[in-house]
């Protein structure tokens, strides 16, 4: 794609999002928020549109984007900067990403491409094969969400293609084989869901999903749902937020038919991509718990989101929700959109932002100061 034509995409975007976009250059972190012994810095800032991340065995971040229809490579340097490197252009909304058996697959809007042996190959980047090309071609939440779970099937989400409407084949969670065989759906009544994993001591499904708009600036929530098992339907188009019936299509069912979110989320927040932390960097507190990233409100008539939240777990289900890292929201600016989270193997965490084209890294250095608690999100 042209690289003019991709700052006129982007450019556009922003202003149809009434965003106030800052310059790479400008970006200070002073005003982000974190807990007591946590500490920010830009990892790179030369990712444009940075959105999904996956972690390779080596240590190689593979990060997707959105509008720029690029995927790259962003492989760690021990004393300078990381180098980053361009695996693909051209692509079809190449949000997906997955790393898995030493194989990259890239989730476009119609197909699912891998990239064989890929971190071997980084100076000589082979051809994708692949793996199945007969995803939905609508556009409106066609950037797709891929993880391989621990059943090793390959996940996808496909989203409505629509604010809210009732259509065959779309608002579901599927899984298939690694080469695109036997697909089927998981679990469906989920709007359009850009984040998920599984509980690292129960194996279940946890996923985020993002409310319908035009119900007001407090309704619905946004959705952080649990699927113990298959064919569970969480209420889309009919039912939202547990108990919010739809205006258009809330007199078919009743909310009762379907599974409440295991936890609301802040109304229009934008809830993209989730980890359940596993490193052994952070406080044993956060062990087990689940990290958001909230991309933010679009229509909201006083934004909200912008942050990393955390949502608290106990005995496998969730029992709190709290902000972990804000400050990207500055009354009505907006310096930063975070997309996805990613914990290295140092156990710090990364922060992708596709607004700034960056990828923050989180560390902790010291113990957090006694009394100290994190922020009840509003």
């Amino acid at each position: 794609m042209n690289p003019i034509k991709i700052v006129s995409c982007v450019l556009v975007a922003g202003l149809l999002l009434s965003l106030k976009v800052i310059a790479q250059s400008e970006l200070d972190l002073a005003d982000i928020r974190l807990p007591p012994g946590f500490a920010i810095e830009i990892w790179t800032d030369e990712v444009p549109n940075a959105r999904s991340m996956a972690l390779g065995a080596n240590g190689t971040v593979f990060v997707g984007t959105r509008r720029d229809g690029r995927v790259y490579a962003v492989v760690p340097k021990l004393a300078s900067s990381p180098t980053v490197i361009t695996i693909a252009e051209g692509l079809e909304m190449p949000n997906g990403i997955a790393f898995h058996d030493g194989d990259l697959y890239v989730a476009e809007n119609h197909q699912i491409l891998r990239f064989d042996g890929i971190e071997t190959r980084l100076d000589d980047i082979p051809d994708p094969a692949v793996v199945i090309d007969t995803l939905s071609t609508e556009t409106h939440h066609g950037w797709r969400y891929i993880d391989f779970g621990p059943d090793s099937k390959l996940y996808v989400a496909i989203g409505a293609p629509c604010n809210v409407c009732e259509r065959e084949g779309f608002a579901n969670i599927s899984r298939m084989n690694g080469d695109g065989s036997d697909q089927e759906i998981v679990a469906s009544g989920i709007r359009n869901s850009v984040g998920f994993d599984w509980h690292p001591d129960t194996d279940e499904l946890w996923f985020t999903d993002n409310g319908r708009d035009m119900l007001g600036d407090d309704t619905p929530p946004g959705e952080f749902n649990r699927a113990p098992t298959d064919g569970m339907h969480f209420g889309f188009p009919f039912c939202h937020g547990a108990d919010i019936a739809d205006s258009e299509f809330g007199d078919r069912r009743d909310c009762s038919e379907f599974v409440a979110p295991a936890q609301k989320l802040g109304p229009h927040v934008a809830p993209l991509g989730i980890e359940f932390y596993r490193g052994e960097m952070f406080p044993s507190s956060y062990t087990g718990q689940a990290f958001i990233a909230e991309h933010g409100s679009w229509n909201r008539s006083k934004k909200i989101g912008y942050r990393i939240s955390l949502v608290r777990m106990e005995a496998g289900a969730a029992a709190g929700y709290e902000t972990f890292a804000d400050g990207w929201l500055q009354g009505k600016e907006v310096s930063g959109r975070p997309v996805d989270v990613l914990t290295l193997p140092d156990g710090s965490m990364l922060v992708s932002d596709d607004q700034n084209g960056v990828i923050y890294r989180i560390a902790y250095s010291r113990p957090l100061d006694e009394g100290v608690t994190n922020v009840t999100v509003e």
